[in-house]
């Protein structure tokens, strides 16, 4: 008998578990966006390097913003500083976070743990950027990218890249859909954009960062040299 409410026990907090991680509410386009990308990158993921071009052509293409989270791999040694770098230019501008992110896909072959800095310099540098002693003394930098990963786990990313496209869709929930073949990226955002609640007049978009870094800046990155 004990055995049974065991069993019976672990597949209810598995229905429970399956059931947040389906929680679409938890991902919204930014504040006056009909629809938008969202994207879970790791800076060291090679086959975020080849999606993060795509996600912009695509955003540009369809005049939609663009949403980033941080989801650093565990297994990866240098994505988690890098993103808290990232975070870093971000604060500078949005922009120049952006063009970071292209900078870092552009050269990630030749990074490792050990000259990652160097490469920062190296771009703060090409972009007459200073960068201080210590980029994050009170550590907010770094808690704003394990706040990303930590929401990534609740929703049920468990690979990198995980890109939706989501929309404001109806009054109680957003819609959300998982880009499983890029190629039909683009198809996914003009299906999205028929079904999509027109925005509250007067609105426009928005760039909180506090709590998911919303980039509502269309622009694509410019290429890295």
């Amino acid at each position: 008998m004990r055995l049974n409410w065991v069993f019976i026990s672990l597949f209810t907090l598995g229905l429970c578990a399956s059931a947040f991680a389906a929680d679409a509410s938890l991902l919204k386009p930014p504040r006056g966006a009909k629809v938008a990308i969202v994207m879970f990158e790791d800076l060291q993921c090679p086959d975020c390097s080849k999606a993060y071009s795509i996600v912009w052509e695509a955003a540009n293409a369809h005049k939609i913003p663009v949403v980033l989270h941080d989801f650093p791999l565990p297994m990866h040694n240098w994505a988690f500083e890098a993103a808290v770098w990232a975070r870093y230019f971000d604060k500078i501008s949005l922009d120049l976070g952006n063009e970071f992110r292209k900078f870092i896909y552009a050269n990630q072959i030749q990074i490792t743990r050990d000259n990652l800095l160097r490469l920062v310099q190296k771009f703060a540098g090409e972009n007459k950027t200073a960068i201080p002693p210590v980029h994050d003394p009170d550590g907010k930098l770094a808690e704003l990218v394990r706040a990303d990963y930590s929401l990534g786990q609740r929703i049920g990313v468990e690979h990198t890249p995980t890109i939706w496209v989501v929309s404001n869709g109806g009054v109680s929930q957003p819609l959300v859909e998982e880009v499983k073949v890029r190629e039909k990226l683009g198809q996914m955002i003009e299906d999205m954009l028929s079904k999509a609640q027109p925005t509250a007049a007067g609105q426009i978009n928005s760039t909180p960062k506090a709590a998911a870094r919303k980039k509502s800046i269309v622009k694509t990155p410019k290429k890295a040299g």
